[in-house]
């Protein structure tokens, strides 16, 4: 488990060609804020999802990044996690957490999890949930950021 302020050495992702990413080293020298979330979860996709995509046009300076994570055996494909959207396109890049070790990594309660990393690689904020209270301390922790 990584506690707030501690160095995040990797965050190892597939791609939808189950292609592993270290997105530490993909999106190094830029603060990041990861999504983890489940298409099966309605606070995630309703909530949660369009808020990461106005928080991605609201904070250039950021790269917003969903990261759908597994808790079962089933593969999920491009698609499966393009249905959620109303367009075709993903409104931000999104990666697959196969056998939930992202989750575990940054010991999330529940999804969805946002996990703000500095430029550095530190772990900022791990915030759990999409409720106003969650999305307070979300905004509060973008802007101590800044």
């Amino acid at each position: 488990m990584i506690k707030e302020n501690e160095l995040v050495e990797s965050i190892m992702v597939q791609d939808f060609d189950q292609q592993p990413i270290d997105l530490i080293q993909k999106y190094k020298g830029k603060p990041l804020l990861a999504i983890i979330y489940n298409n099966q979860c309605l606070g995630c996709t309703g909530r949660a999802i369009p808020l990461a995509y106005e928080l991605q046009k609201e904070n250039e300076g950021i790269q917003v990044i969903g990261i759908h994570t597994n808790f079962k055996n089933t593969q999920f494909t491009e698609s499966d996690i393009k249905s959620i959207f109303t367009i075709d396109e993903l409104p931000f890049p999104i990666f697959l957490d196969n056998g939930h070790a992202v989750y575990d990594q940054f010991d999330s309660e529940g999804t969805p999890q946002w996990v703000l990393i500095t430029k550095y690689g530190h772990l900022s904020r791990s915030i759990f949930g999409s409720q106003d209270g969650a999305q307070n301390r979300l905004m509060y922790a973008l802007e101590q950021l800044g």
